[in-house]
């Protein structure tokens, strides 16, 4: 059996980022789209990837995303998502090195060149899985089951 993933969205005014990354941490896919376009992209998702369930972040937008999810016959779970964003552009640095002049500028200058939405569905899949373990450690611990995640 093929380890469990998840599908992982940032909700944004214009754009979300969204992510499917498996329990292992692994990224099967990442992308940036215009928030018209992200029914079509989950229905693409969930046939693709068959994600166990939908993780969101509970900020800006999420509330304008509700009757998507609604729609979507899987587990919804709201992540926290503070600091994902600063979290997210370092990530996005760190592995997109500047190239050209931008090598000069000092770490604290530099900015993404495109979105990084994407990179914060990642790190909120991240937070889900962590959450999952560590949920799932405590219950090992107690003799109990379940995530313990509520919405």
């Amino acid at each position: 059996m093929s380890e469990p993933a998840v599908l992982a969205i940032d909700p944004g005014r214009s754009k979300v980022g969204i992510a499917v990354v498996r329990r292992d941490k692994q990224v099967l896919h990442r992308s940036v789209v215009a928030v018209v376009d992200l029914h079509t992209e989950v229905q693409r998702l969930l046939v693709r990837f068959r994600p166990q369930c939908i993780v969101i972040g509970g900020g800006t937008g999420f509330r304008a995303l509700e009757p998507l999810l609604r729609a979507v016959s899987l587990p919804v779970h709201i992540v926290d998502e503070a600091y994902t964003s600063e979290q997210a552009r370092r990530r996005y640095l760190r592995e997109n090195p500047p190239k050209g002049w931008r090598r000069l500028l000092p770490a604290w200058l530099r900015f993404p060149e495109q979105p990084y939405d994407d990179y914060v569905a990642i790190i909120l899949a991240e937070r889900y899985w962590q959450h999952t373990e560590e949920a799932e450690a405590d219950n090992h611990e107690r003799g109990t089951s379940g995530t313990g995640m509520a919405l």
